[in-house]
């Protein structure tokens, strides 16, 4: 969209639906809804709200993080923090990532979020944060404000659409909200057939892939990460304007690694299963690995989602990753 105009309309969907769904997905209480156009799939909470996000105003100091859910948003995120804030260690291990850059969508998941608005960051609180901002929604370009690109500098993260799969299943399986019971195979014909939340996946990535040239815009995959984290945070780095002396930069590549950020208690959300958000098995950052997929998926399985890749890639030159020889 290049005008201010809003011109989306939400529908509800259990009709469209498979009777499967509802009896999987136990925990969407309101329902799900389908923009129009666009087919994004969110909560009536959130369409109810999304005129507002759409007018939001953005800031030239802002950065915003633009991510499908599941392609590292927590892990890039920390790091755009970071670099935003002179890789100030001690100020994040004093507040929540969600507190220090706000989930925008995250106060419009459900209608049970209305109980606990208090400590959430609504619309009302991201408006008054101080700059510099580092703002991290899961829509699509669409749904954001128009003037987003060019107005503020934004990172979009793609990881590639198999580990995304297995990854977002655990994912539903942890966060009561969505409440699902099914398989992963189950939940892997529900992710192609654009019924989960969030859905279309190759939508939102491809919408983002065709505006990356713009020179506020930093386009980078989740498995480069993997491979080169090192490397990746320099280029971000260099992306903001940012200088990193040689310690700085050792010093982030250490408190982004795997290993020490899954510990992390500011990033790590474990504090969701004391609140009764997740269910006590699982974690929220879980594996993180490149190629986790073949840990998953059936012969018949995989060949399906390449049929599903290679169907919604055709007349494009994205490609993806899907295993990786080294990763750190």
């Amino acid at each position: 969209m290049s005008d201010e105009s809003w011109k989306i309309q939400f529908h509800d969907i259990p009709k469209t639906h498979s009777q499967s769904f509802k009896e999987l997905f136990t925990g969407y209480d309101d329902g799900l809804v389908r923009s129009e156009p666009g087919g994004f799939v969110a909560t009536p909470t959130y369409s109810r709200n999304a005129e507002k996000i759409f007018r939001m105003q953005v800031r030239s100091d802002d950065v915003w993080l633009l991510t499908f859910p599941k392609c590292g948003t927590t892990w890039t995120c920390e790091l755009l923090w970071l670099l935003q804030n002179n890789c100030d260690f001690e100020a994040a291990s004093k507040a929540g990532l969600t507190l220090r850059a706000p989930f925008l969508e995250m106060p419009y998941l459900s209608t049970r979020m209305s109980g606990i608005k208090d400590k959430l960051m609504t619309l009302d609180k991201v408006e008054q944060l101080p700059s510099p901002r580092v703002i991290r929604p899961h829509l699509p370009f669409y749904l954001l404000p128009p003037q987003l690109l060019d107005a503020a500098k934004v990172v979009y993260v793609a990881r590639n659409p198999k580990d995304v799969i297995v990854s977002y299943y655990f994912h539903h399986k942890l966060i009561k909200l969505h409440g699902y019971t099914g398989t992963l195979e189950e939940f892997a014909q529900f992710f192609m057939d654009d019924e989960v939340y969030n859905a279309p996946f190759f939508p939102h990535i491809l919408e983002a892939w065709s505006k990356r040239h713009h020179p506020n815009m930093h386009f980078m995959f989740y498995e480069d990460m993997k491979r080169d984290l090192r490397g990746e945070i320099g280029k971000v780095a260099s992306f903001l304007g940012k200088s990193l002396s040689e310690k700085q930069l050792v010093a982030l590549t250490e408190h982004l690694k795997f290993e020490n950020f899954q510990k992390n208690e500011t990033v790590n959300n474990e504090s969701g299963k004391k609140t009764g958000a997740m269910s006590q098995e699982g974690r929220f950052i879980r594996q993180g690995k490149t190629g986790d997929w073949k840990n998953h998926f059936s012969p018949e399985l995989n060949n399906r989602i390449d049929e599903w890749i290679q169907k919604n890639l055709a007349n494009t030159d994205l490609t993806f990753i899907t295993e990786l020889e080294y990763q750190d």
